[in-house]
C-alpha cells in the first residue's frame, strides 16, 4: 500500500489559500445582508450624514466643501440610484468595508505568517465592532480605512531591496486624501515624524530612488497647497478637520474617558450607537499577549507601530470621542502578535511531534469558534433589544415608504435632523415634508401624517407603530376636518 504523505495532499497543499476564500466570501455576505441583520433602522448620525452627502454637487469642492468628500460622493450616488432607505444610506460603507476587510487581511498576510495572519482575519473583520463599522452610514470608516490602506502601501515600499514607484505615488495620493477626513491631518503629521524618527524606515526613505520620492514629495505638497486654498474659501472646515466641534481644552480628558468607555466597559449602561463593550474580553487578551510579546524587538516597525498608534489614538479621542473607533486597527495588530505568541510556544514544545503540533487545531478551533459566534451573536440581538443602543436608531424611513402616499404631508415639529433627512424625500417620491404646522385649520392639507403626537386640529385615522419606539406610538395620520 502506497505511504499517504499528508504535505502533497490538496487540501494541506492550499488550507491558506482556500482558508481565506472561505473568510472573504462569509465576510462578503455578512456585510451586504448588514441592514437585514442589525442594528434595525438609521441613527441620527446616519441621518446627519445622508443629509449632508445628498446637499453635496458637482461645484462643491470649488466651494471648498472638501471634508470627507470621496464617501459623501459616493453615499449621494447610492441615494440616487436606490432612493432614500436604510440600505442606499448604508450601502456605501459596505462597499468601503468590503475593501478595508480586504486591505485588513493583506496588511496580516504581509506582515504574519499565513496561519497567523489567517487566524487574526478571521477575528478582526468577523467581530461585531468591525462589523457595526462597516454597517454604519456615516463617514467614521475612513478614520480606519485609511491608515490602513497606509499601513498596507508602506509595507509594500519598507523591507523591499527595489520599492516600486507605482506604491510610492499612491501612498502620496492616499496620504493626501486622507487630510480631509477629520482630524486624520494629525495622523499624517504622525506617519510622517514617525518614519523620520524611526531608524528602518528612515532608511528605506534614503535608499528610494530620487525621482518618485521627489514627485512623492511634490504632491503631498500640492496637495497641502488645495488643503490651504479651500480653508481660505471656506473657514469653517478648518475646525472640522482639526477640532471637534464646540471643542475646549478642559473638554480634552473627559473627552478621552467617554470614547474609551464603550471599547472597555463589560456592561450596556451607556447611552451610545456603540454596544459595549465594543470589543471582546478575549480579543482585548489575545491583544495584551501580543503588546507584551512586542516589547522584544520593539523597535522593528511593525512591533512599534501598533503600541504608537494606540498611544496616538487616545491622545486624538480628546479632541473627538468618535476617534477611538481608529483602535480596530492596532487592536487587530496586537491579536495577530498574540496569536504568533502563543502557536510559537506551542510549537516549541513539541519540535519534532507532528502530532501534537497538529493537535493544536482542535482547541484553537474551538476557541475561535466561540468568539466568532458569540461576537455575531452580541452584534445582531445586541443592537436590537439593549434598550440604551436600540434607542439610538429608527426604522421612520421604512414606516413612511410603507404607509404615506406621494400626495400626503408630512409635519416634522423641533426635530432638525429628522427634517432635513425626509426633505429628500421631496425631490426623490414628491411626499410634501413641512417643520410647521399652519395656524388657520383650513390650510391644512386634506391628509396629513405627524412624526409622533402633536396637538393639531383633525381626525386621527391611523395609528402607526414601531418596535423601535419607547411608546410604539410612532406616526399619526390625519384627515382634516370637514373634509
Amino acid at each position: 500500500m502506497k505511504k499517504l504523505v499528508i504535505s502533497k495532499l490538496f487540501l494541506y497543499r492550499y488550507r491558506f489559500v482556500i482558508g481565506f476564500i472561505v473568510l472573504g466570501t462569509a465576510y462578503i455576505l455578512i456585510l451586504f445582508g448588514l441592514p437585514l441583520l442589525a442594528p434595525a433602522g438609521l441613527s441620527a448620525a446616519e441621518m446627519e450624514s445622508a443629509t449632508r452627502s445628498y446637499a453635496i454637487h458637482l461645484d462643491s469642492p470649488f466651494h471648498g466643501d472638501i471634508v470627507d468628500l470621496p464617501y459623501r460622493a459616493l453615499q449621494k450616488l447610492s441615494i440616487l440610484l436606490f432612493g432614500l432607505n436604510v440600505y442606499s444610506v448604508k450601502l456605501p460603507s459596505i462597499i468601503i468595508g468590503t475593501t478595508l476587510g480586504g486591505l485588513l487581511i493583506l496588511l496580516l498576510n504581509r506582515w504574519f505568517k499565513s496561519n497567523v495572519a489567517l487566524l487574526a482575519s478571521i477575528l478582526a473583520v468577523l467581530s461585531a465592532s468591525f462589523l457595526y463599522l462597516a454597517g454604519s452610514g456615516t463617514p467614521l470608516i475612513m478614520l480606519v480605512f485609511w491608515p490602513t490602506l497606509l499601513l498596507w502601501l508602506g509595507s509594500k515600499i519598507q523591507g523591499v531591496t527595489k520599492p516600486k514607484p507605482l506604491y510610492c505615488f499612491i501612498f502620496a495620493f492616499a496620504l493626501l486624501a486622507s487630510i480631509f477626513t477629520p482630524h486624520l491631518i494629525y495622523l499624517a503629521i504622525f506617519i510622517v515624524l514617525f518614519a523620520l524618527l524611526h531608524p528602518h524606515l528612515r532608511f528605506t526613505i534614503k535608499t528610494l530612488p530620487a525621482f518618485p520620492l521627489i514627485l512623492t514629495i511634490l504632491i503631498i505638497i500640492t496637495g497641502l497647497a488645495a488643503l490651504v486654498m479651500a480653508a481660505v474659501i471656506n473657514p469653517d472646515i478648518i475646525s472640522e478637520l482639526l477640532l471637534a466641534s464646540d471643542f475646549q481644552f478642559a473638554d480634552f480628558l473627559p473627552n478621552i474617558q467617554s470614547a474609551m468607555l464603550p471599547f472597555f466597559s463589560w456592561n450596556s449602561t451607556l447611552e451610545s450607537p456603540l454596544l459595549s463593550p465594543f470589543i471582546g474580553l478575549a480579543s482585548v487578551a489575545l491583544a495584551i499577549i501580543g503588546l507584551l510579546s512586542t516589547t522584544k524587538g520593539f523597535f522593528a516597525s511593525r512591533n512599534s507601530i501598533a503600541t504608537c498608534l494606540i498611544i496616538f489614538t487616545v491622545l486624538l479621542s480628546g479632541f473627538s470621542p468618535d476617534c477611538a473607533i481608529l483602535l480596530l486597527l492596532p487592536m487587530a495588530i496586537l491579536i495577530a502578535h498574540g496569536l504568533r505568541y502563543i502557536l510559537g510556544k506551542w510549537y516549541d514544545l513539541f519540535p519534532d511531534n507532528p502530532y501534537a503540533r497538529i493537535s493544536a487545531i482542535f482547541p484553537i478551533g474551538l476557541f475561535l469558534s466561540i468568539m466568532i459566534i458569540s461576537g455575531i451573536n452580541h452584534f445582531i440581538f445586541g443592537y436590537r433589544y439593549i434598550p440604551m443602543v436600540a434607542d439610538e436608531y429608527n426604522n421612520d424611513i421604512t414606516l413612511i415608504s410603507d404607509y404615506l402616499t406621494p400626495d400626503s404631508t408630512l409635519y416634522i415639529i423641533d426635530d432638525e435632523i429628522s427634517y432635513n433627512f425626509f426633505k429628500i424625500l421631496e425631490s426623490e417620491t414628491g411626499l410634501t415634508v413641512e417643520d410647521t404646522i399652519p395656524e388657520d385649520p383650513s390650510h391644512l392639507p386634506s391628509v396629513y401624517a405627524t412624526l409622533e403626537k402633536q396637538d393639531i386640529p383633525g381626525e386621527v385615522r391611523q395609528i402607526i407603530t414601531s418596535p423601535k419606539s419607547s411608546d410604539s406610538d410612532r406616526i399619526y395620520m390625519y384627515i382634516r376636518q370637514g373634509v
